[in-house]
């Protein structure tokens, strides 16, 4: 099967601060659209990287990307939404790739190995994504008040990439767009027809940098694993 990887770097990121978005920001001297996209051209079975950027950064992804494979295209322009901009990059991806990988670029330190896996168990399936067991006791609340203390057991917290057939992926796509739904994620809007997501257990490392104490957070787990 052919795999494309959809990594995504329009949104503006308020909360990271700066006057640029937050993919730009970065971290140990390369950006963190970089690095994502670095760690996908490391997984042979990636034969297409997608990048889709904000509608004014052209200029900022090509001085803070500047890598040089076949693999990597051109971006594309998102849009307002996180689901318009995976539409965006799943329509330039030709009509070839049968497996589609979305990564957000803010979570720059997966691991080749944590895509690999997630990679194989969509193959196989068809859905799947990267999370991890939730630590803490689960609250759902309405109006300030608790209505719900789900089974901590079964609380797992979703992480990129997120993997799926593409037939899957468009089918989904089209069902939120004709309803006007709008999902957190992928995973939600595939699950809306009925077909089950295999989870594979990521990691702690693979934080999604949001704010800039974030940011320090990821220089410690590089610094880790340089001294070890």
């Amino acid at each position: 099967m052919t795999v494309a990887s959809v990594v995504l770097g329009a949104g503006r990121g308020e909360r990271m601060g700066g006057d640029f978005p937050k993919a730009y920001a970065v971290l140990a001297g390369c950006s963190l659209f970089e690095r994502s996209i670095a760690t996908m051209l490391e997984v042979p079975s990636i034969s297409i990287v997608q990048p889709v950027i904000g509608a004014s950064d052209r200029e900022l992804f090509a001085t803070n990307v500047t890598l040089e494979d076949p693999r990597l295209r051109a971006p594309v322009v998102g849009g307002a939404e996180r689901q318009d901009s995976v539409a965006a990059g799943l329509a330039a991806l030709p009509a070839e790739v049968e497996v589609v990988s979305v990564h957000d670029a803010a979570r720059c330190l997966v691991t080749e190995g944590e895509i690999v896996r997630v990679i194989d168990e969509a193959r196989e399936y068809g859905a799947a994504l990267l999370a991890i067991p939730a630590r803490d006791t689960i609250k759902r609340v309405r109006k300030g008040a608790v209505v719900e203390t789900p089974d901590r057991t079964e609380c797992w917290a979703a992480q990129t990439p997120q993997v799926f057939r593409r037939d899957l992926l468009t089918e989904a796509f089209e069902k939120a767009a004709a309803e006007g739904f709008v999902g957190t994620d992928d995973a939600q809007l595939v699950e809306r027809l009925g077909v089950s997501v295999r989870v594979v257990r990521g990691s702690e490392r693979n934080i999604k940098l949001t704010v800039p104490e974030d940011l320090a957070v990821a220089e410690r787990w590089l610094a880790m694993e340089s001294s070890s």
